[in-house]
């Protein structure tokens, strides 16, 4: 009985294997837009799938990262100017994008744009705070995919959307875990209308990069900023420690960080061209072996593990 079960795995890992790695023909017409390639990620990705042959259109925040990237990859890649948060600027690239594809459409959208910042309790934090993080991550995102659709399904395409491992797990207060959050739901609900024509939607779920997102310096200084114009009221209820364990969160995340962007970009990639995309994909070992398994775990355990290594309000009973 175990043989046939030990060879029933075998079979069923090869066929995965095998399925995995089928290519798609023709990648060299086939047009993909991606947004936040300004740096890291995106700026990778482009990078990529430019040197793989594909039509690359390179969305960057700023004129200056146009360039740079316009100066590491071939004549093909085209970039565009973008700012996720404001409509005309999302329709005038929904424009550009459809002079570009014409009649073959958009093989590839790529949600990659985003912030972190910033995070603290949410107690400290106003509501404009939370607004800031979800323009960009959510209704960014939203605009984005709303506007290029009629594209995508002409090209029988692809929508990827990068969520978080804080999409799985709320780590923090602030308005990113809720922005993942609604990335997923947005993501779930899209692929299952677009199923019906042929379109598949992925998610990328990395775990912690080091990347622009996640510099210490930044966090720490944004954290300080907003425990300066907190009320006495909060900070009496907070106490300064939280200020000596947001520090050491900093540090010790940096440690953590896993420097080799390609693994995110290599999963960006496969969406793409596989013939068999998947649905989901966790990039990084901390996300496939610590929150994805959090993800699964009874509610009071996933808050033991977070209590374990926060610290405990001045006032706390």
């Amino acid at each position: 009985m175990w043989l046939y079960l030990a060879v029933f795995v075998g079979l069923y890992y090869l066929l995965h294997w095998y399925r995995e790695r089928q290519v798609l023909s023709h990648l060299r017409d086939k047009y993909v837009f991606i947004t936040g390639c300004d740096s890291s990620f995106g700026k990778l990705l482009a990078r990529q799938l430019d040197a793989r042959g594909l039509r690359v259109l390179a969305a960057c925040l700023t004129e200056k990262g146009a360039e740079q990237l316009r100066g590491q990859t071939s004549d093909r890649l085209e970039t565009v100017t973008l700012d996720v948060t404001k409509t005309e600027s999302v329709a005038a690239a929904a424009q550009w994008v459809k002079e570009h594809v014409g009649e073959r459409g958009l093989w590839g959208l790529v949600n990659n744009a985003g912030i972190s910042l910033p995070v603290a309790p949410n107690e400290l934090l106003t509501k404009q705070d939370f607004v800031t993080v979800l323009d960009v991550n959510l209704l960014g995102v939203i605009d984005v995919t709303l506007s290029l659709l009629p594209l995508v399904r002409k090209a029988r395409g692809r929508v990827v959307n990068v969520s978080s491992i804080c999409g799985q797990v709320s780590l923090f207060g602030g308005g990113y875990c809720i922005s993942k959050y609604g990335v997923e739901a947005f993501s779930d609900s899209l692929r299952r209308e677009l199923s019906y024509f042929g379109l598949k939607v992925a998610m990328i779920e990395p775990g912690y990069f080091k990347t622009a997102l996640t510099s210490k310096e930044r966090f720490l200084k944004s954290f300080l900023e907003i425990w300066d114009r907190s009320s006495p009221e909060v900070k009496e209820v907070c106490s300064e420690k939280i200020l000596t364990v947001y520090k050491k969160f900093a540090e010790q995340l940096e440690q953590k960080y896993t420097q080799d962007l390609s693994l995110v970009t290599n999963c960006m990639e496969h969406t793409l061209i596989a013939c068999h995309p998947r649905t989901h994909y966790s990039a990084g070992w901390d996300a496939k072996l610590l929150y994805l398994p959090m993800s699964y775990m009874p509610t009071f355990l996933v808050d033991a593990i977070i209590y374990w290594d926060s610290a405990n309000p001045a006032k706390a009973l």
